[in-house]
């Protein structure tokens, strides 16, 4: 356990902390949705961090404990823990890979809401006044926004994007001098962009009933930040219904899209000018972006999901071949891109809403208001769900990924993936693509069984259950 010396940020570590497999297998079928996994499969969960004493850390607890797999009659206390099959279990595991927990890290001061993870540094923004920044695990600075909470950070081009409660978006600069210091460099849209602005009356919009603000200003918290790097566009979504493009170099507002009809709670930039943008209206849009003249106009391509529940968050992978919507019932809608978009299936893993999606090389995850993640495997059209993430006692808000720089050297792709709580917590895990599914897992320590005396094995022990399939609006 390490502990910032100015008494602030304290940081739990936690080494060869690995699940053990589970016996539940949750997948994705493009042709036969999965089974909902029963409300009494999810077991309260329980924190490795003790609400009580926030610098205690349980090493003996592990990251799938509490999920609905380690339920099973292989990981009771008594008396199959004391047998040869334990034993076994455990140095079996070391030769396999797996997701394990790194560490948390804690700063009692507010939930964290937004992420975003550059290089060494991750940043995190909560409920607070404060941006903390974190450095190996370790806090390394932090900065002060007067805007309260921080909804949405975006990193490019050295400059830090935060978008927040008030509908603005504020800019920062790394100190060149001093990489620790963050300095703010201006706000979107600009002082001087407004004042210019509202000197003519047709800039300015109906937003409510007897309420009018300039067309460049959100008059809503900003819920979501995307960039487009090859085009140096920001896009900002906001619960007053509209998406506004935000041009980098000036600073400037280039649009404002009413895009639906009720609070957007996503936006994700892609390839090929597409843009997508999810909406507690429950519908997932497709905009397409052209250049008529000098001026940036998006106009509507497609509707790719329409329904009663809000769409709460958006996810594309890097090809920009698969995007996923999350929403409000726990479910996860996925499309295939080809030369239009395909739905491909749902993803059901949660009890409860999505509240964030993360893609990483042919990996999904999935945050939930049931305090868990979900880590899918895309093959094809199929996801198969590797593993189940515990260990966080509030909902999971955001999550941010990185590559594991160690992971190409040993021939395993791993990730690094940040999870934000409002338990007030940042969990950090290692990830494997090379992972086994859960059922998997369960057929490889049934094999391993029969190497060892019958005598070890409690008598009521079963191996036929080898896994079974299962498959507010604004956010």
């Amino acid at each position: 356990m390490a502990k910032d010396e100015r008494g602030g940020g304290t940081m739990f570590m936690e080494s060869n902390t690995i699940p053990r497999p589970k016996f539940n297998m949750m997948h994705s079928d493009p042709n036969m949705s999965a089974i909902p996994i029963p409300d009494d499969d999810f077991p309260h969960r329980h924190s490795s961090v003790s609400p009580a004493s926030p610098t205690f850390y349980d090493h003996s607890r592990m990251s799938g404990e509490g999920s609905p797999m380690m339920m099973s009659p292989w990981n009771q206390s008594s008396p199959f823990n004391k047998s040869g099959w334990s034993t076994a279990s455990a140095n079996y595991e070391e030769n396999v890979p797996q997701n394990s927990l790194i560490g948390s890290l804690v700063r009692e001061e507010g939930h964290i809401y937004s992420l975003a993870a550059s290089g060494e540094l991750l940043y995190t923004g909560s409920d607070s006044k404060n941006i903390r920044v974190w450095k190996n695990l370790k806090e390394f600075s932090a900065f002060k926004s007067s805007s309260g909470l921080v909804k949405a950070i975006i990193v490019a081009n050295g400059k830090i994007f935060t978008g927040h409660q008030d509908g603005k978006i504020r800019v920062w600069k790394i100190s060149p001098r001093n990489p620790s210091q963050h300095k703010r460099a201006g706000t979107l849209p600009t002082l001087k962009d407004i004042f210019k602005s509202s000197i003519n009356p047709s800039n300015y919009i109906e937003v409510r009933k007897r309420r009018s603000a300039l067309w460049i200003k959100h008059s809503d918290a900003v819920s979501c930040l995307s960039l487009n790097e090859e085009q140096g566009l920001l896009y900002s979504a906001s619960w007053d219904r509209t998406i506004k493009v935000w041009r980098i170099s000036d600073s400037k507002c280039l649009e404002s899209i009413s895009a639906h009809d009720d609070a957007v709670n996503a936006v994700v930039a892609g390839v090929d000018d597409l843009v997508l943008s999810g909406s507690a209206d429950g519908t997932v849009k497709v905009w397409k972006r052209e250049m008529i003249g000098k001026t940036t106009k998006h106009t509507l391509a497609e509707s790719l999901l329409k329904q009663e529940c809000a769409v709460t968050s958006l996810a594309m992978n890097r090809a920009c071949s698969a995007v996923y919507g999350g929403s409000s019932d726990g479910l996860v809608n996925f499309w295939e891109r080809g030369k239009q978009f395909t739905h491909g299936g749902v993803l059901k893993g949660h009890k409860l809403a999505i509240l964030c999606l993360a893609s990483a090389g042919n990996l999904l995850f999935s945050g939930s208001a049931d305090k868990t993640i979900c880590v899918w495997r895309r093959d094809g059209m199929i996801h198969t769900c590797l593993s189940v993430l515990t260990g966080h006692t509030g909902p999971v808000k955001c999550l941010a990924t990185e590559e594991d720089p160690e992971s190409a050297r040993k021939g395993d792709q791993r990730w690094i993936v940040y999870s934000g709580s409002l338990d007030k917590s940042v969990k950090v895990w290692s990830v494997s693509e090379m992972a086994p599914d859960l059922n998997q897992m369960a057929m490889m320590q049934q094999q391993q069984q029969v190497t060892y005396d019958a005598d070890s094995v409690p008598s009521d022990g079963s191996f036929s259950s080898a896994g079974r399939n299962s498959q507010n609006r604004r956010y």
